[in-house]
Order: structure tokens, then C-alpha cells, then sequence
């Protein structure tokens, strides 16, 4: 595999692997996350599985899973 960067696309990581945490009454269309060999977490849209992959270390995605059950997001959705 090429270097794994983040923006690039998510297609280059394959397709096994990726999961869905957590999915609600959206139609299907949620965030699909993938745990690299490095210990990062690659994040894509499942609606645009080809787009590009955001790449966090596992202390961003903490942080923010921490922030999120902390009410820290709740302005995203309100």
C-alpha cells in the first residue's frame, strides 16, 4: 500500500475492514471508520466511499469520542 496521508482516498485502503460504529434513521448514510496497522483510525463518508479519508491518531479519536459522550458536540446537532 502507498503512504497512508490524510485527504487521500479512501478507496486506496480497501474495502475490507471498514466498519460502521454506530448508524441511525439517516438512511444509511453515516461515517464508516477503519483501524490501521499504524494504531490510527481512518474515517469516510458511507455515502461517498471513493471520497477522500480523514486520518486520526487514536488520541484524536479519543479526545473526541471523550468530547462527544462529554455533550462537548452537542452544537453540531442543534
Amino acid at each position: 500500500m502507498s503512504r497512508i496521508y490524510n485527504g487521500m482516498p479512501a478507496a486506496e485502503l480497501g474495502e475490507d475492514g471498514w466498519h460502521k460504529p454506530w448508524s441511525g434513521g439517516n438512511g444509511g448514510n453515516c461515517v464508516e471508520t477503519m483501524k490501521l496497522a499504524d494504531g490510527r483510525v481512518a474515517v469516510r463518508q458511507s455515502a461517498d466511499p471513493d471520497g477522500p479519508a480523514l486520518i486520526y491518531t487514536t488520541n484524536e479519536i479519543a479526545a473526541f469520542i471523550q468530547g462527544a459522550k462529554s455533550g462537548k458536540a452537542d452544537f453540531l446537532v442543534s
